[in-house]
């Protein structure tokens, strides 16, 4: 898989969150980014991360941490969803895939012997530099909050 390396200059982003208020990268510099990839607001897997992640959100503040979920899905869709959950967190809507592509993590799956493209669930630590400091190339969706703090 072709994800950015650790130690190299995240891939530039600008994208609407579930408000359509648009968000660059570089306007965090200064600030860790957890930079999350899932497939589909509303599904189990997804779900569980975001949920985790917002269990822990006052130690994402604490440290001074952005939080950005980024899928496919429309800028309505993920209000929906951070409204059902309470998400305190912002989701971009990346519906051209052109991020996903940048980020590597558009890619093939296999499910019942039928392939097709999808996002697949990794994450990017990025420092107040806008470096790539940890990839987290196979996620757990409900341990990945723990792990991400542990590594801030």
């Amino acid at each position: 898989m072709n994800y950015p390396a650790v130690g190299s200059k995240a891939p530039s982003l600008t994208l609407r969150d579930q408000d359509g208020k648009e968000h660059n990268l570089k306007d965090y510099i200064g600030k860790q980014v957890l930079l999350y990839f899932y497939p589909k607001d509303d599904t189990p897997g997804c779900t569980t991360e975001a949920c985790t992640i917002r269990d822990s959100f006052k130690e994402f503040e604490k440290l001074g941490m952005i939080v950005l979920g980024v899928s496919k899905d429309e800028e309505k869709k993920h209000k929906k969803f951070q409204e059902k959950y309470n998400l305190p967190f912002t989701l971009l809507s990346d519906t051209e895939g052109n991020v996903c592509e940048s980020y590597g993590v558009w890619q093939k799956k296999k499910l019942m012997g039928r392939e097709y493209m999808s996002i697949v669930r990794v994450s990017f630590l990025i420092d107040e530099k806008g470096i790539i400091k940890k990839v987290y190339p196979k996620v757990t969706p409900a341990k990945h909050a723990a792990e991400v703090l542990l590594d801030a």
